[in-house]
């Protein structure tokens, strides 16, 4: 690979200062997650640094998940100052989350980086049209009662979640607020879940690029330390701000300009791993 010039360097290093800026007020203001922004952008950033997109993927992937588990502590611990934490659930699902997300993260690590992009653009299209809906989609009245139901739902998430490189808001919010449990307390408890996901999933990452040749410099596994050390301290800093934000606005707007964003950033990721 040719050494960057001073532009490029600086241009690239803007871009994921502004993707993480961006991805930690998401994460605390609707719940979806920093990841859903980061994944793109560092995917988007280290194509254009000519490296392999077979290789690219897996990267943002897991240096999404590493940098989500600073994130969501700060945006959890924020939102549970505010009482919005139901940690009984969290209790309840852990176990089941982390096991699905200890396997897609070892999946995300084996899979060809073409399916990674297509469950990322195929869910990331069903998200964007989800946030864009003018009513919260409502399946029923509570949270399944049967033995299987709630562990399906928790192992489900943690399986995509860790393929996609995103934190447990993204899928969390809207399945929790299907089962009727009120916005802003399936926000804060979502958040939560980015800790549950995030550490099996790297775990999981690391292992799995260890011996792999091409990798960016500075990478541990298929963690990238250089991006993680610049995303992690600008997003957990906004990730309280954009908690702050959520319990003062109507983000109904915010909600459908993010959807038009992740519409088009879905597309793309579909367009690449189709072509």
């Amino acid at each position: 690979m040719e050494l960057l010039t001073n532009t490029q360097i600086t241009l690239l290093i803007i871009g994921v200062i502004l993707a993480a800026g961006l991805g930690g007020i998401l994460a605390g203001l609707l719940g979806v997650g920093g990841g859903i922004v980061i994944v793109p952008v560092l995917f988007w950033v280290f194509t254009f640094l000519d490296f392999d997109p077979m290789l690219a993927m897996p990267v943002a992937v897991a240096t999404s998940l590493a940098t989500i588990i600073a994130t969501a502590f700060s945006s959890a611990r924020a939102h549970h100052k505010r009482g919005a934490v139901d940690m009984a659930l969290v209790k309840r699902w852990g176990p089941w989350m982390a096991a699905g997300a200890l396997l897609g993260g070892a999946v995300a690590g084996l899979v060809d980086a073409g399916a990674l992009m297509l469950v990322f653009g195929l869910v990331g299209l069903a998200v964007s049209v989800n946030l864009a809906r003018t009513n919260t989609l409502v399946l029923a009245p509570e949270l399944p009662k049967g033995k299987a139901g709630q562990p399906a739902l928790a192992g489900a998430i943690g399986t995509v979640s860790a393929m996609m490189g995103i934190g447990g808001g993204t899928l969390g919010v809207p399945i929790l607020t299907a089962f009727s449990v009120p916005v802003h307390r399936a926000v804060g408890t979502a958040s939560a879940f980015g800790l549950i996901i995030g550490i099996p999933a790297v775990i999981s990452l690391i292992v799995a690029g260890l011996r792999v040749e091409g990798l960016p410099p500075l990478s541990l596994g298929y963690v990238n330390l250089v991006a993680a050390a610049i995303i992690v301290p600008i997003s957990t800093f906004m990730a309280p701000r954009g908690a702050k934000l959520a319990h003062a606005l109507d983000p109904k707007w915010v909600k459908r300009a993010f959807a038009v964003f992740l519409t088009i950033t879905s597309l793309r990721m579909l367009w690449t791993a189709l072509t």
